[in-house]
């Protein structure tokens, strides 16, 4: 209902504040996420629909089984921390 909706664009906001600047990604989680442990668990809970719902997506535009897709988003991560790390 209302607090999924809310979550999910407390979540978007917070994604689209990271495309631009890690540091208005930093600012956008201390300026967007409400106080306290339901403001987290909204904002985690938000992000949690998002990820299903780009899972979905990626596994409709590419075909692929979304456990495959899951495990080259991990091997990406991992290779961009070490590429982080080593700047």
């Amino acid at each position: 209902g209302e607090i999924v909706a809310g979550a999910i664009q407390l979540a978007i906001a917070f994604l689209t504040a990271g495309l631009d600047s890690p540091e208005l990604e930093a600012w956008a989680a201390d300026a967007l996420t409400p106080p306290g442990p339901e403001g987290l668990g909204d904002l985690l809970a938000g992000l949690h629909v998002v990820s299903v719902l780009l899972l979905d997506e990626l596994h409709e535009a590419t075909e692929q089984p979304p456990a495959a897709i899951l495990q080259r988003l991990a091997l990406m991560a991992e290779n961009r921390r070490g590429n982080t790390s080593a700047g």
